[in-house]
């Protein structure tokens, strides 16, 4: 049997396939080979087994990378496909990040079957999310909902959604889009009033770090844009040492060289909310100087409430 050109490792879910698919098209374009010549590795995480309680208590984001990550240090794959978001901050000794292919729609949509918006939800009504940060934010907003958690993939929340185990239930805008699924939105939670998780979108790839092979054919499809201001987002958590325990927000655009961030820190009651905003051209740096200048401001007990 044919060995394949490379090999791509990712979690089955139907958005971490459909992710996994993308890059696999981009890499055969950008390498002009068949797609087929790459073969798509699936890779069963942790945090996809986890589906009674909230990744929070059992370790944060890297449940589902873990997996990943050791196939590919043992050299089983070649490159790694993340969503944005579920890629830790720090990855362990020997990978690399390449950078991110060009962001999807960076919001968050709001899904009800009886057409209400977060506005008009009525009172009582049970937000499901499995997000500290969406969590947060629509308690902020609207302090007369409860929140519940709801785990799964995209299919098994909209699923739940239908059944009434919830009367609406919050997403990313890029999954929908990428599921074709966007019709299941019943409004879109705007960015500047719902600022969305840092990378949210963004599509993460991941090579050995001493494999400058691989790392020179993953950046012939990142977008330097979107990796630019996943940089100072990422940074900007960094600093705040942000996993699935914290409520943080970030988001950063870029215009003519110069990047725009803004960043938010919530309690998980919603009460209280940090946020600031801040421009520059280096984004680490950026990052790291807006995340110190809101840490600077948080109440030693912030995330216990």
């Amino acid at each position: 049997m044919k060995q394949p050109l490379l090999r791509i490792g990712t979690r089955g879910s139907p958005l971490a396939l459909a992710q996994a698919h993308e890059t696999r098209s981009r890499l055969a374009h950008a390498l002009k080979e068949p797609e087929d010549s790459i073969k798509i590795v699936i890779l069963q995480t942790t945090g996809d087994q986890i589906q009674d309680r909230a990744l929070s208590e059992s370790g944060g984001k890297g449940l589902f990378t873990k997996e990943i990550d050791e196939a590919q240090l043992a050299g089983r794959v070649d490159i790694s496909v993340h969503s944005g978001k579920d890629l830790p901050t720090k990855l362990p000794d020997g990978l690399s990040e390449a950078g991110f292919l060009e962001r999807e729609d960076p919001r968050d949509a709001f899904l009800s079957l009886n057409g209400h918006t977060l506005q008009t939800l009525p009172k009582g009504s049970i937000v499901g999310t499995a997000s500290l940060r969406r969590q947060s934010l629509v308690l902020h907003k609207r302090p007369d909902l409860k929140v519940e958690l709801l785990r799964g993939n995209v299919q098994t929340r909209l699923a739940k959604l239908k059944s009434g185990v919830v009367h609406a239930t919050i997403l990313a805008m890029a999954g929908l889009n990428r599921l074709n699924l966007t019709h299941e939105a019943t409004s879109v939670l705007e960015t500047e009033s719902f600022l969305p998780a840092v990378a949210q979108g963004a599509i993460a790839l991941v090579v050995r770090s001493n494999d400058r092979k691989m790392m020179a054919v993953a950046k012939t499809i990142v977008h330097a844009e979107t990796t630019t201001c996943v940089a100072a987002e990422r940074a900007f958590l960094t600093v705040l040492d942000g996993s699935c325990k914290t409520p943080i927000a970030g988001y950063a655009t870029m215009d003519k060289g110069i990047i725009h961030l803004r960043g938010m820190v919530l309690s998980p009651d919603g009460k209280q909310m940090f946020a600031d905003e801040a421009t520059g051209k280096d984004a680490v740096l950026l990052g790291e100087m807006l995340g110190q200048r809101i840490k600077a401001r948080l109440p030693a007990d912030i995330f216990l409430h």
